[in-house]
């Protein structure tokens, strides 16, 4: 099924406009501390974190137009978005200052630093789509996939609610406020959809 520009054109401005009111709605609730309970279980955050890339992946598997819309766009676009990861850096210059656990801050920081810097070239080498940009993709994606899934693990096993095993001081605590949880609660889950997007994107090529 293919998608005619027209509508590929209003679905993509459709959802910019569904990612600008998360993002809007994410500051309003990080503004009211609703994410920021100590000592209660992160239920608030893990579904920010969570329902986002799960609705798409939903979308995805049995909605043939939304299939078909992301089939129609162009991946090394949807790759290149990736750079915004680089601002993982953030947790390294927090955790410098003694704002964050290194247990949380290095691994993280370190990983979506080291995708935001690759992406344009994990995105320069799908302009022909080889088995080798194929390789090059696949591996990418999946530790692009790890690394914010690992992030996630480590922010809750460090944060100061019963979850926090690992916690030390400094905790996460202050990745359940702004202007930190935009980062969890937005970024995260946006590039996780851009991540499932791509890869039935990928599978068209």
């Amino acid at each position: 099924m293919s998608v005619p520009a027209p509508a590929t054109g209003r679905l993509t401005s459709m959802m910019w406009w569904v990612a600008a009111g998360w993002g809007a709605a994410i500051a309003l609730a990080g503004a009211a501390e609703v994410f920021s309970a100590p000592g209660v279980p992160p239920f608030a955050l893990g579904l920010a974190v969570a329902a986002p890339p799960l609705l798409v992946v939903g979308l995805l598997a049995w909605s043939a137009p939304f299939r078909a819309w992301a089939r129609a766009l162009d991946l090394r676009v949807l790759t290149a978005l990736q750079m915004w990861r680089v601002l993982g850096f953030g947790f390294i210059a927090a955790w410098a200052v003694g704002g964050l656990p290194a247990g949380f801050a290095l691994p993280a920081g370190l990983g979506d630093v080291l995708v935001g810097l690759t992406a344009p070239l994990v995105a320069a080498r799908w302009t022909a789509p080889t088995a080798s940009a194929r390789r090059i993709f696949y591996g990418w994606t999946a530790f692009g996939v790890l690394d914010l899934l690992l992030a996630v693990t480590l922010g809750v096993l460090h944060s100061p609610s019963i979850l926090g095993i690992l916690a030390t001081t400094p905790d996460t605590a202050a990745m359940a406020r702004l202007p930190m949880v935009l980062i969890p609660a937005f970024l995260v889950p946006a590039m996780l959809a851009l991540h499932a997007i791509s890869l039935v994107n990928a599978r068209r090529n």
